[in-house]
């Protein structure tokens, strides 16, 4: 596997190294191993898929406060999307800034997503599937989310924004000062 650094820190695209004949190709998508070597966690306890129907559809932005703060590895399994995360590490030389990234069925990419980042999606086709790797079990109690237009973050969705859900459109406006995460 491939891990290529982020520009905000702690995050990674992971791609698989294909070994190909004239079958097809086999490929690792997940090792401990390589994980741990670079000192990412590599123990998940839970494993969702989610499907969006419509393209232009926005998932999040969500995150998880300590102490059930997680790490999550996103996978496009159908179709395509624009994954975008943002670091709410109030210490982290890149607190407040976002990123986005074109995962598709096609190009495999996995996005390695640290504790203290808020995530979510924009589906860029019709009938997407999403795979997520999660460190830590589900908490409502401790489920939060930005929203995916907060002026003071500034996401760039590709598409406009055709559907929402209502929780998602509803976040309050981010407080910096209140952010979640210390480190």
């Amino acid at each position: 596997m491939l891990f290529q650094p982020a520009l905000l820190e702690g995050a990674f695209i992971v791609e698989p190294e294909p070994l190909r004949d004239e079958r097809g190709f086999f490929a690792r998508t997940f090792c401990t191993r390589e994980f741990e070597e670079r000192g990412l966690v590599c123990n998940f306890v839970q494993h969702s898929i989610s499907s969006t129907l419509r393209k232009g559809t926005v998932r999040g932005m969500h995150f998880q406060t300590p102490p059930h703060a997680e790490v999550k590895v996103v996978t496009c399994t159908r179709g395509a999307i624009f994954d975008a995360i943002v670091d709410l590490r109030r210490a982290s030389p890149t607190f407040l800034e976002w990123q986005g990234f074109e995962l598709t069925a096609e190009n495999r990419r996995r996005l390695y997503i640290p504790e203290g980042f808020a995530h979510g999606f924009q589906s860029l086709t019709d009938d997407v599937e999403v795979s997520y790797l999660i460190s830590a079990f589900y908490a409502p109690e401790s489920a939060s989310g930005v929203r995916h237009d907060d002026p003071l973050i500034g996401i760039e969705w590709p598409l406009s924004v055709n559907s929402i859900s209502e929780k998602d459109r509803n976040w309050p406006p981010f407080n910096a000062s209140a952010a979640p995460f210390p480190a």
